[in-house]
């Protein structure tokens, strides 16, 4: 079950996310009946979430909170099925940065829903090898997708 809750006040396209996580379980090979939330919140309630979490200052534009440690299985293990956690998006943080990226605040929303998502997996971007794969991922998912709505 993928969950949304749109705390943020912004106008948000929330099933359009909610199509973006469920192609993504899929391609990922997540069971489609893994747990997935995703809040949407304003600067202030990240802020304070950044500062708990990471102990930094000020907003961010996605934050993940991992449940079960699940990770996409191998071609020939089944698709797990659990709890993947949360994923928190601050979508005003997201429009201010959207433009220096090249795309809409929806399309930048959608590119850290999938990042989130492939940390909710295990990826991460701290080292320079680890950061190729994470991104090439997250571009591959997101070019699918594109590829996939424009059918």
């Amino acid at each position: 079950m993928i969950d949304v809750s749109n705390e943020s006040g912004e106008d948000v396209d929330t099933q359009a996310l909610v199509r973006l996580a469920r192609y993504a379980l899929g391609v990922l090979r997540i069971h489609p009946q893994s747990d997935l939330s995703i809040l949407l919140v304003d600067e202030s309630a990240m802020s304070a979430y950044h500062r708990q979490f990471m102990d930094l200052e000020g907003p961010t534009d996605v934050m993940s909170f991992p449940m079960d440690e699940m990770r996409a299985p191998g071609d020939d293990e089944e698709p797990p099925r659990g709890l993947l956690g949360d994923i928190v998006i601050c979508p005003s943080f997201t429009g201010a940065q959207a433009p220096g990226n090249g795309r809409t605040n929806q399309e930048e929303m959608e590119y850290l829903l999938i990042h989130g998502l492939l940390h909710l997996l295990g990826h991460d971007h701290a080292e320079p090898g680890e950061k190729a794969v994470m991104f090439a991922l997250n571009d591959q998912i997101i070019a699918q997708w594109r590829a996939h709505e424009a059918r």
